[in-house]
């Protein structure tokens, strides 16, 4: 069929024409924002959940929703810095949010102390004051100065709080990729934005990130889990997972056999990236509507080599051959969480000794700990991919424990 009309959007983060299956999340995200344009308290959010569940779209649709009724958005993904680098991405976001909020030539006296906030917040950056976000305003003593990034971070948010709160408005910061903060810079943003709720202040951090995150944020601060809530999304149930495919479609003036769309489930688990995946396949794979059974047979070779060489190939490409080697080891057990000692036993090694590899794929956001004790994947059927992709277990030499960069 016409590819120019083909509905479906298999990109990182790209918003599909049909958003199934996150209502609850949609409903929970308008409710914060009116309850904190009310003055009253709520808690923030941090949405967790496997690669290719949805969770950059469905910050994007929180972005959406917060502009349409004349909030300000900070949106920022995060990356892996040092606090310096933090300090300045940061500062350049938040100058944005301050403008937005309102014109230079409108500024009260609250602006005017946010924006030296976010001054010297940078300071300390750069002692020389050469980066400053370009507000070209005077620092002020004992204002985000300490060179303590909690208490700096906790007077911006604070300043910038009552900045907002003094034009009427209020600020959505959007923090996607979560679990790459460092752990001060989590604890960081968890004590400022504690602050601005104790102070019932318009301002609202909303975040995502891999499943993690609750333990990361609970580990920075205990009182976090009072302060967010850490809703889990992941693959759809049929009826969503159908809606995703056929309502697109539809849109286009086309449809599916009720046969396709069910083998189409059964491919992709329901995850939502996968069934954009497999819907753009299936699109170009059928000569008319409704799509069949058989084209959809069609597309998996196609789908599935498609995600081989960049969903999941990105992936691996970043491993050592003792990282890769744990990874198929894993994948050998199936697809479940797995205990540490059961891979060691597979590599012909002790727990301890895999300790650092173990450590590092999680670092690299490859794996994760659903329970004390067992790791499992952060991306859905990466454990087929790894029987693809290495086809044989092979086992390190124990002298390559370091082993070299693939």
């Amino acid at each position: 069929m016409d590819p120019i009309r083909n509905p479906y959007t298999p990109n990182a983060g790209a918003k599909p024409d049909v958003l199934a299956g996150r209502d609850d999340q949609l409903a929970s995200f308008e409710t914060l924002l009116q309850r904190v344009a009310r003055g009253r308290s709520a808690r923030s959010m941090i949405i967790t959940g496997l690669r290719g569940v949805g969770k950059t779209v469905l910050l994007g649709k929180f972005r959406d929703t917060a502009l349409a009724q004349d909030w300000s958005v900070l949106d920022h993904e995060v990356s892996r810095h040092d606090d310096q680098d933090f300090r300045r991405q940061l500062a350049l976001s938040l100058r944005t949010i301050l403008f937005d909020l309102a014109p230079r030539a409108r500024w009260t006296e609250r602006f005017r102390v946010a924006a030296a906030a976010i001054s010297s917040f940078t300071l300390s950056v750069d002692q020389m004051g050469t980066f400053r976000a370009g507000l070209n305003v005077d620092s002020i003593e004992g204002l985000a100065d300490h060179g303590d990034l909690a208490m700096d971070l906790t007077d911006v948010f604070l300043a910038l709080g009552a900045a907002a709160k003094d034009h009427g408005k209020g600020v959505v910061i959007l923090l996607d990729e979560v679990q790459f903060l460092s752990s001060r810079q989590l604890e960081a943003v968890i004590m400022a934005l504690h602050k601005t709720v104790q102070r019932s202040l318009p301002l609202i951090l909303v975040g995502a990130g891999l499943p993690q995150v609750a333990e990361l944020a609970g580990d920075a601060k205990s009182y976090a889990e009072r302060l967010f809530t850490f809703p889990t999304i992941g693959n759809l149930d049929s009826d969503d997972s159908l809606l995703a495919l056929r309502e697109p479609a539809i849109l286009e003036d086309a449809d599916y056999e009720e046969e396709a769309l069910a083998l189409a489930h059964q491919v992709t688990s329901g995850y939502p990236y996968f069934i954009q995946e497999l819907g753009w396949a299936a699109w170009g794979v059928a000569s008319s509507s409704p799509i069949t059974r058989k084209d959809v047979e069609d597309a998996v070779d196609h789908y599935q080599a498609k995600l081989d060489s960049s969903f999941f190939r990105v992936r691996l490409d970043r491993a050592t051959d003792l990282q890769t080697a744990y990874l198929r080891a894993m994948a050998e057990l199936g697809p479940e969480p797995h205990k540490a000692a059961d891979v060691a036993v597979l590599l012909d090694r002790e727990s301890t000794q895999l300790g650092p590899t173990r450590a590092e794929l999680i670092d690299m956001g490859l794996l994760y700990t659903p329970h004390h004790g067992y790791a499992a994947f952060t991306v859905p059927h990466f454990d087929q991919f790894m029987l693809r992709a290495v086809p044989e277990l092979e086992v390190p030499p124990k002298k390559s424990i370091r082993a070299r960069k693939r």
